[in-house]
């Protein structure tokens, strides 16, 4: 049995999610990866680029390691942006600069995680005061729940964009059954609910 590490094994989740995100956006057309395919607008860029935020803001500015400079993007959280303006990609905004700060992001928090000790103290600025100081592991977590939450979403607007399942390449975790069998057990389950509901 090898030694606990408990970073690697952190690091080791989040990677994963990460992968995942940005697997879902592969062959897909340009008006697929920003399509809204929920009432609230919900899109497979729009996710990594939340993402890309989410990492920056909590493994860098909470750690005193700003990722942007004294310009940062109209979305940045501290520039007042229109709501839901990180959830979704603007027309100028393409998809490689998206996944591009996506990796960068990547880089960034891991060399965070490498540097400081996960009981490192740290300040999320944009919560409430009393709230503020946290630790690298009570980040590192929150970040991989929060990843891990949006590569469920992208897992089921891909599905309903063209069928494509599975939450990590190669490993689709989904019985392998034809079109015909997943029919028949979806009508199943539609007809189990009509029933129940009366």
């Amino acid at each position: 049995m090898s030694e606990p590490n408990p970073k690697a094994d952190l690091l080791r989740y989040l990677q994963e999610a990460r992968d995942a995100l940005v697997w879902k956006l592969e062959g897909l057309s340009e008006y697929d990866v920003r399509r809204p395919l929920t009432p609230t607008g919900t899109n497979l860029l729009g996710l990594v680029k939340h993402v890309a935020g989410v990492e920056l803001g909590y493994l860098g500015d909470a750690f005193g390691r700003p990722f942007f400079g004294e310009e940062p993007p109209a979305w940045w959280y501290t520039e007042e942006p229109e709501a839901g303006s990180d959830m979704w990609a603007a027309a100028d905004e393409s998809r490689e600069q998206i996944v591009g700060l996506y990796r960068q992001a990547w880089k960034h928090s891991d060399s965070t995680i490498a540097t400081l000790a996960l009981d490192s103290k740290g300040h999320v600025p944009w919560w409430p005061e009393e709230r503020r100081e946290v630790t690298l592991h009570h980040v590192l977590v929150r970040v991989i729940s929060d990843t891990q939450r949006h590569a469920g979403h992208a897992d089921i607007v891909r599905e309903l964009i063209d069928g494509s399942v599975g939450h990590l390449r190669g490993k689709d975790g989904i019985p392998p059954q034809d079109q015909a069998w997943w029919e028949g057990h979806r009508s199943r389950l539609e007809r189990v609910a009509r029933e129940v509901s009366g």
